[in-house]
């Protein structure tokens, strides 16, 4: 009985050992075959850096004021008697808009005329009479004194009916009018909006250090989200002399003709002013780029110094300038020729395999024109 128990005993740590050694040889294989794994290349799409003159620009965002801008009102206080325009209507200068009620001053007018009237035929005979010595010279000044006050008086009530005639103080386009037959108004009521479309101004401001640049006469181009295939090109016509004492900053003015009245005061745009002198740049597209803490870096494309060959990356820190469309400028870090990866670079890393594939690859423009989505 012992002896079969023993003979059991020993088939079980026969297994055993059979068992372990084999696990044993399958590890055994498979860290081998993990030290000799080489992992497929990743796929990525490439450019080339390059030489470009670019122009320099100064960006910055503004808005759209009219050359001539305001909302119309009534000096007095009146009832609208009639209204001589459309709403969204274009008005030339002295064109009449609203007339209040002046029946009343019109009345006291034709009082104050006869008494006008009256006055100058006063005045008039003792001027004769004076010449004849029949009257004091003191009662010549008191009818030329009369004569004053009745023209006086007319031209008060003149006045008067002037300022309820309202009429357009230059050629523009009149908005949604804000009052309505019969209506009583009071003094300085809105009553229009009136702006004139052609030309319009563009207001924005630069930071003190790009002062130096500025001159009057520098093309400036205007883009708005209301038309985001069109720019609108115009000139700098006016720079502050004083700077704004909480953000360091100059204010700007931009003319714009705006012949297709497309501009409209109260627009958010974005302007461009465009520098005169053209600056040789080391160009690489904006996708190259991978921005970290540490600063900003890209990954060279190298022939690889092993056995089997191939391409690898080697991960380069650079000093960027300033951006032009999908491009940007390099200062430091690479040389004319250089190839660096343009897409997929978030799943590289130092000394990482890579095959090219540029054909799917949207090229980058200097002008980008997005579709939208």
């Amino acid at each position: 009985m012992k002896r079969k128990i023993f003979i059991a005993a020993g088939i079980v740590v026969l297994i055993f050992v059979v068992l372990a050694g084999v696990k044993a040889l399958q590890i055994s294989a498979m860290i081998s075959a993990g030290k000799s794994f080489v992992p497929p290349p990743e796929t990525i799409s490439s450019a080339v850096a390059h030489e470009e003159k670019w122009q320099d620009t100064l960006s910055a965002v503004g808005s759209i004021n009219a050359a001539q801008g305001t909302t119309l009102a009534s000096e007095v206080p009146g009832t609208v008697a009639e209204i001589a325009f459309e709403s969204g209507a274009t008005v030339n200068k002295g064109d009449l808009l609203v007339r209040l009620d002046t029946s009343s001053e019109e009345a006291q007018l034709r009082a104050a005329e006869s008494q006008l009237d009256w006055a100058k035929v006063s005045a008039e005979r003792f001027r004769q009479l004076r010449q004849q010595n029949a009257v004091s010279q003191s009662e010549l000044d008191q009818a030329e004194a009369a004569l004053k006050q009745a023209q006086a008086n007319a031209d008060t009530i003149n006045v008067t009916i002037e300022k309820k005639t309202i009429r357009a103080p230059f050629t523009g386009r009149a908005g949604i009018r804000l009052v309505n037959l019969g209506e009583s108004l009071d003094a300085r009521k809105p009553i229009v909006s009136l702006q004139s479309l052609t030309p319009v101004y563009a207001d924005f401001s630069l930071p003190q250090q790009d002062l130096a640049q500025l001159k009057t006469g520098l093309t400036v181009q205007i883009s708005c989200d209301a038309y985001p295939d069109k720019i609108f090109e115009g000139t700098l016509t006016a720079i502050n002399p004083d700077l704004d004492s909480t953000t360091r900053s100059v204010g700007l003015q931009a003319t714009l003709e705006n012949a297709e009245q497309l501009l409209r005061p109260g627009m958010f745009v974005r302007a461009s002013v465009t520098l005169p002198q053209e600056q040789a740049v080391l160009a690489i597209p904006a996708t190259a780029v991978l921005s970290a803490t540490y600063g900003d870096s890209v990954f060279v494309i190298e022939q690889s110094t092993n056995s089997g060959g191939g391409l690898v990356v080697r991960q380069q820190l650079i000093e960027t300038g300033k951006s032009h469309g999908d491009f940007v400028s390099v200062k430091k870090g690479l040389k004319p020729g250089d190839r660096v990866a343009s897409a997929g670079i978030f799943k590289l890393r130092n000394g990482v395999s890579i095959q090219e594939n540029n054909e799917d690859t949207p090229k980058p423009s200097l002008s980008p024109k997005p579709s939208n989505s």
